[in-house]
């Protein structure tokens, strides 16, 4: 088939870019002619796929959002292909990809964490009333004929916020490379960059990757370390933020690290002992994949995709209430107790090794192929 993936950028900062160039790469290998359509190639596409630069403004990002949304659609058009897949917001598409679930159920989960002055803003900026209208689109009749959703979680709310037949939604989870997160990384990549970052061998290591720190709950992780209990526990923080060196300033002490955005993140996870994530809004979690598969159990938001088919051990680190320092400081204490690790970390790897990116393939080339025939009988 001739297949057309559409994202505003391709890179690889992202977990939803990442995700799009890993399916550009697996459709091509499974014989599809590929195509990527996005407003920016800030690398480019994978060898044997071809790249289409759709014409949008690139700033402000309401403008951004529009002109793409708006004239992405007709510019994929003229390239016929056998069936479209949008990882964005496009006002028209065969496939939409939901990698977040629905912006109207983020805002919603946002103005309850936030002050007066912020849920006013949330109301009435106009990047927000976009993307919701371009949502509408999408998610009605018409704005596209079929609706993936990363996992369970996703799929429920798509169906609740704009009363979309189930029928229409499907789920398919993400994927993960099992060999480049491995547990065998600990003894030579962990220990060495312990070494580095002047990590004491025995010490115990909590891990946060995630950029936009307020967002990802990091305000509510650090405050943990205000208690004598978390003295001798070392906090790594991986990501990037507007307001990153106000963090290293605050957080001016050994056993918090701030290292940044890092390219080979894998060794991060080979140093830790646990990853916390107390997000606000997180949809599947990749990163939570990303630590399962390394071995490393997770603290995280109810509902996170990568731990769908988790053991009932692993699901223990599932929060209630992600604003609750009791059970956030109760739930690390309780994983990072060396009696239960090291169960937990082979509960973690064999939850991640059900994620396959063959699965994923396999799902994604069978509704791809259901949706072109509905267009060709139409």
């Amino acid at each position: 088939m001739k297949i057309g993936l559409a994202h505003k950028r391709l890179e690889l900062r992202g977990g939803t870019e990442r995700i799009l160039y890993r399916t550009a790469e697996g459709l091509r290998d499974r014989g599809h002619e590929v195509h990527l359509f996005c407003g920016e190639f800030v690398i480019d596409p994978p060898p044997g796929t071809f790249g289409h630069r759709v014409p949008s403004l690139r700033w402000p990002r309401t403008a951004r959002l529009l002109t793409f949304a708006c004239f992405a659609p007709g510019f994929i058009a003229r390239h016929r292909c056998d069936v479209v897949m949008s990882f964005d917001r496009l006002a028209s598409q065969d496939i939409f990809r939901s990698g977040g679930g629905p912006h109207r159920t983020f805002l919603g989960k946002m103005r309850r964490a936030e002050n007066f002055s912020r849920r006013l803003w949330y109301g009435i900026s106009p990047y927000h009333r976009a993307v919701l209208a371009i949502e509408r689109r999408q998610m009605e009749n018409g704005g596209s004929k079929k609706i993936i959703a990363v996992c369970e979680q996703i799929a429920r709310e798509i169906v609740e916020a704009y009363d979309v037949p189930p029928s229409k939604v499907e789920v398919l989870h993400n994927g993960i490379d099992l060999e480049r997160f491995h547990p065998r990384r600990r003894d030579n990549e962990g220990r060495r960059l312990r070494e580095e970052l002047n990590v004491p061998p025995d010490a115990p290591v909590a891990l946060f990757v995630g950029t936009g720190f307020r967002r990802k709950g990091l305000d509510t992780l650090l405050r943990l370390w205000k208690s004598d209990e978390f003295r001798n526990i070392y906090l790594i923080v991986v990501g990037h933020d507007a307001k990153l060196s106000h963090y290293r300033s605050r957080w001016a002490r050994k056993e918090i690290i701030f290292a940044g955005a890092q390219r080979l993140v894998e060794n991060y996870y080979a140093a830790a002992d646990l990853l916390v994530l107390p997000s606000i809004q997180e949809a599947f979690g990749n990163v939570a994949l990303e630590a399962l598969a390394s071995g490393v159990p997770v603290v995280t938001s109810a509902g996170v995709g990568a731990l769908d088919r988790a053991d009932a051990d692993l699901r223990e680190g599932l929060l209630d209430e992600v604003d609750d320092q009791n059970e956030l400081k109760s739930k690390v204490v309780r994983f990072l107790d060396r009696g239960r690790w090291p169960e937990l970390s082979s509960s973690a790897r064999r939850t991640a090794e059900r994620y396959s990116w063959e699965n994923y393939f396999a799902g994604l080339d069978r509704i791809m192929k259901q949706v072109a025939a509905g267009r060709e009988s139409a």
